[in-house]
């Protein structure tokens, strides 16, 4: 069974919001002569790093909802700018929209088991209309509920 992870979107208020800010993680990156690379930097290091490279994801909780993902590609040691050890979750730079689930707030991440994560959105036709909903539709009908 696959494994994931569930992390909270802290400062993001979209799915739009939350690929503006990477993209300009990697336009700095760049800018810096750095290989360009999404990570999110974690004190807790998963212990089931095997599991969770066997086509995990980092599922992003965006105001209280489940509403994205992206796939795992690694995990190294690194460093906060505060200069304290970490792990850094390496991911993919496509975001994957994916059925609304709402959550509870949680510190820290929390894992995933695959029978509970949401499905891709444009699976079916239903899916494939919110996925081509404008972003604002589509946040309004899941703070209504309706989704």
């Amino acid at each position: 069974m696959t494994l994931h992870i569930l992390k909270l979107c802290v400062g993001a208020t979209s799915i739009e919001d939350l690929a503006a800010w990477q993209a300009e993680r990697l336009r700095e990156q760049r800018a810096r002569g750095e290989a360009p690379r999404l990570f999110h930097a974690t004190l807790q290091t998963p212990r089931r790093q095997a599991e969770l490279l066997e086509g995990g994801s980092l599922y992003w909780v965006i105001k209280g909802i489940i509403q994205v993902r992206q796939r795992l590609v690694g995990f190294e040691e690194g460093t906060k700018a505060d200069g304290s050890p970490c792990c850094l979750i390496l991911l993919d730079p496509e975001l994957v929209p994916v059925r609304p689930a709402p959550r509870r707030a949680f510190q820290g991440w929390r894992y995933l088991p695959g029978d509970d994560a949401p499905a891709d959105l444009g699976g079916g036709s239903d899916d494939a209309d919110l996925a081509a909903m404008p972003a604002d539709m589509r946040r309004a009908l899941i703070e209504l509920c309706l989704i």
